[in-house]
């Protein structure tokens, strides 16, 4: 399994270096080691190209990588071609890989680190049965969220230093 991961990883390097950034690279990279972990893992089946497509495809769905006000943006057809493969196959394939990962439009896991502030799914969370926007709650509260590990920085913390 390491070196099915090696292969992959080095291909969504070098797709990375050229269409997207570091960000996106450790995100994918992470997409690909939840697949290796898994038993069985599905990389054992496919190719290393078509999954390296569906991992960038994946993440870039989560994070609206084909919305030319992002930066950066790339539309599905620059990563099949750049891997090789047919839109269908790597649409099938990320498909696959975010149900195995349970990874949906905003999914707080797989959203870019950069994005997370400006993602409100990660802000909402049940209190006393009532779903709230934990950032409009008192700083403690958001403290005992955060050492829960229920979101992933105080609000109230960094809107301080943040300025």
């Amino acid at each position: 399994m390491t070196d099915k991961f090696a292969a992959i990883a080095a291909l969504v390097d070098v797709f990375c270096a050229k269409h997207l950034n570091e960000e996106y690279r450790q995100t994918i990279h992470r997409v690909v080691g939840a697949l290796a972990r898994k038993r069985p893992s599905p990389l054992l089946r496919g190719k290393e190209n078509v999954w390296a497509a569906a991992a960038v495809h994946a993440v870039g769905r989560v994070n609206f990588l084909d919305d030319a006000s992002q930066t950066p943006h790339c539309k599905p057809k620059v990563i099949y071609e750049f891997f090789g493969i047919a839109e269908s196959t790597g649409q099938n394939k990320s498909k696959e890989i975010r149900d195995l990962l349970k990874m949906g439009p905003m999914s707080a896991e797989w959203t870019l680190p950069s994005r997370l502030a400006d993602n409100p799914m990660v802000w909402l969370l049940q209190v006393n049965g009532f779903t709230v926007d934990i950032r409009g709650m008192p700083l403690e509260v958001q403290q005992m969220a955060f050492d829960k590990g229920l979101i992933p920085f105080v609000p109230a913390e960094r809107d301080v230093s943040h300025g």
